[in-house]
């Protein structure tokens, strides 16, 4: 793993634990039915994550490791009943493993709630804006490291969010498909190129791709 970070390039690597994938499936009570020592209680369902981090960790060193979790996410089936429950968990696990290592990790990113644009409270999930910032500035205060978020953050609202002190750094990706200058046009607070959905998971190498264009450049399409 070494040898693949210098040959790349790579600063480190974010271990994605979110979104429904292989991961979020163990820690979401709501689709992890195990029955053995990866199943049932939060000791038992961060069980994988641990033993990933620390493994990628033992590789790399924890400075260069960063994990992403989606706790109040309902994707591909994988919903817990407790999202803040289950944040809670996982950070106190990660904060314990850094005080063993003696270093911090990179960051720990959490999506925010707002990330699929639907709001319901069949699931536990927060179904105001007041409410999603609450769950992030309560695991904000409780992670001992750097804290980033992601999910649907415009400008205003990602500057909002720093200023208020439930994260110390904001992702963005849906915008940076369409505005290949983000950073410019943000700091400029220029117009922004509109992204097309419908395209972000086209085969077309360029299509949606690589033709938005630059700030103050007409498309060439």
């Amino acid at each position: 793993m070494n040898s693949l970070i210098s040959n790349t390039g790579f600063d480190g690597i974010e271990i994605h634990s979110a979104h429904g994938y292989l991961i979020d499936q163990f820690l979401k009570d709501g689709i992890n039915d195990r029955t053995d020592e990866y199943g049932g209680s939060y000791e038992n369902r961060c069980r994988f994550l641990l033993e990933v981090v620390k493994a990628v960790v033992s590789a790399i060193g924890a400075e260069r490791v960063a994990v992403r979790i989606s706790p109040a996410i309902d994707f591909l089936d994988a919903v817990d009943s407790d999202p803040l429950g289950l944040g809670l968990a996982v950070i106190e696990r990660l904060n314990n493993l850094q005080n063993e290592l003696g270093s911090k990790l990179s960051y720990l990113h959490v999506t925010h709630p707002r990330f699929l644009l639907k709001a319901t409270t069949d699931i536990g999930i927060p179904n105001t804006e007041e409410e999603q910032a609450k769950l992030l500035r309560t695991l904000r205060k409780a992670y001992e490291g750097t804290f980033m978020s992601a999910g649907g953050f415009t400008r205003d609202s990602g500057i909002e969010a720093i200023a208020q002190g439930y994260t110390d750094l904001v992702s963005y990706g849906r915008y940076f498909i369409s505005n290949p200058d983000l950073v410019l046009r943000f700091k400029l607070n220029a117009p922004l190129n509109d992204y097309k959905r419908k395209l972000f998971y086209t085969h077309d190498p360029v299509i949606g791709y690589t033709d938005y264009p630059f700030l103050n450049k007409p498309s060439e399409t």
